[in-house]
């Protein structure tokens, strides 16, 4: 499955942190796809998004039609310690009226390919366990379940595990 022939996968600018914002905040707004449970303002979200903007950790957006539909980056795991450094987190998250679309594979395969130029060995997911839809991708990708931590999360009056799923490159 490759992008329409209007759409791009490129690198997020400054420009995109309120539409990214406000596709972040329909995941939280689920109680299903995150652990935030306050919407964010783009202000908010500047210091997380200048991190992504030093070529080692990336942010790529989908875009289709001048109009950003989704979006997936790379972020440290377990920053500073160096015996994981050849291990990222993946983070993706897809507008929700564009879900279906195949927009999450199209981001995912980009990221990983990404990410192994980038010299990553691993990739880890840390993600909900009510979260099938997005397990479900992942498990296409190669990803397994490689831990579980019971029920840390409290999200409308429910305990709910959050998950790690890992790729090795």
């Amino acid at each position: 499955m490759t992008p329409h022939t209007h759409d791009l996968i490129r690198l997020a600018i400054p420009d995109d942190l309120p539409r990214l914002t406000d596709i972040y905040n329909q995941a939280i707004a689920t109680y299903q796809c995150t652990c935030d449970t306050t919407p964010f303002t783009p202000q908010d979200r500047v210091t997380c998004f200048e991190s992504h903007q030093n070529g080692r950790f990336p942010l790529f957006v989908y875009e289709s039609a001048d109009h950003v539909l989704g979006y997936a980056y790379l972020s440290p795991y377990r920053s500073g310690r160096d015996a994981v450094k050849t291990v990222a987190e993946i983070s993706y998250y897809v507008d929700f009226d564009a879900h279906r679309r195949g927009i999450g594979t199209h981001l995912i395969r980009h990221t990983l390919h990404a990410a192994t130029h980038l010299g990553f060995k691993n990739i880890v997911a840390i993600l909900l366990e009510s979260n099938a839809p997005s397990i479900a991708l992942l498990q296409r990708f190669g990803f397994e379940a490689w831990g579980s931590l019971p029920m840390v999360a409290h999200l409308q009056n429910q305990q709910i595990s959050h998950l790690y799923y890992g790729l090795k490159l």
